[in-house]
């Protein structure tokens, strides 16, 4: 996703579920995890016990209100983009089975999302957590159907990472409820920015990428405007996943984050920014926070379900 508008199209680099986090990394500049595999596996073992600890897990909490939890834990974490496509940058071939990239060490804003919903629910199961339930949980978000395959199994427009969450029970999508506006505009932009995708390159992929896309034709998305978001704004809870829609030809939205209450009830926004480098919660309110993203349109919201 695009945290930050580029300066022109042509710079813009938007793989798969990353494309509303970050621009084209120049040659090379992408750093590598100086975490070790040990310290990811120590986050979760903690992570799980403390939203046990503090009686997060399971019963009647709400799944967002424990994922931000999970997300305050992880405030100052890096971002890091583009780790998803590392095993194609790596010569990796996108259309065998697609590597489970996982981390709790570094996150762009789709992996912050997924990450700390699939703590809690590894936490929400008495048993101990494991790395494989943390890694079984994130393929079913991150994969359509839940069944990772191909790069083009993965759920690279977030709309459709809504809208897919939504059939299998993992979320309910809120737009309607809230009373979003219809955006049906094709979505083509990754096989109109063919160059930006190195996935793309294979031309199997890229013909499978243009079927998925024009399957999306006949699903609405429901964005909330970003003029009305204050009007609704007391019906958003902690722990909602926003996205955050766009007015860029072909794209859906630029950026996925949760929304946040803070102890004085205001609503901000917790996210892994481009901008800023690491996990953070937003001195600005949400309705601020949109209102400054360069070509926004609104915001779509759907609540996180215990499955």
């Amino acid at each position: 996703m695009l945290r930050a508008a580029a300066a022109s199209m042509a710079a813009l680099s938007l793989p798969a579920t990353l494309s509303a986090c970050a621009r084209e990394p120049r040659s090379g500049a992408q750093p590598a995890s100086t975490s070790s595999p040990d310290e990811d596996r120590a986050r979760l073992t903690s992570w799980a016990a403390r939203l046990r600890a503090e009686q997060l897990a399971g019963g009647d909490v709400p799944t967002g209100r424990a994922a931000t939890r999970v997300g305050e834990l992880a405030v100052g974490t890096p971002y890091v983009a583009f780790t998803l496509e590392e095993y194609i940058r790596a010569g990796g071939d996108p259309a065998g089975v697609e590597p489970l990239y996982l981390s709790l060490t570094r996150f762009d804003c789709v992996s912050l999302v997924e990450s700390c919903l699939a703590v809690t629910r590894v936490a929400d199961d008495p048993s101990d957590p494991t790395w494989e339930r943390f890694g079984r949980e994130m393929e079913r978000m991150r994969y359509r159907g839940g069944e990772r395959r191909d790069y083009t199994s993965r759920l690279h427009y977030f709309s459709e990472w809504i809208s897919d969450g939504a059939r299998r029970g993992l979320l309910r999508d809120l737009g309607g409820e809230l009373g979003g506006v219809d955006d049906r505009r094709p979505l083509r932009f990754m096989t109109e920015h063919r160059a930006s995708y190195p996935a793309l390159a294979n031309d199997l992929v890229f013909q499978k990428i243009g079927e998925m896309e024009r399957s999306l034709d006949d699903q609405s998305r429901r964005v909330i405007p970003t003029n009305r978001i204050s009007e609704v704004s007391d019906r958003i809870d902690t722990g909602d996943v926003l996205a955050f829609a766009t007015a860029i030809p072909g794209l859906d939205v630029t950026h996925s984050a949760f929304a946040y209450r803070d102890s004085s009830g205001v609503l901000r926004v917790l996210h892994a920014p481009l901008s800023g480098g690491a996990v953070e919660v937003t001195t600005t309110t949400l309705p601020e926070y949109v209102a400054a993203i360069r070509r926004s349109t609104g915001i779509l919201v759907a609540r996180p379900l215990r499955a």
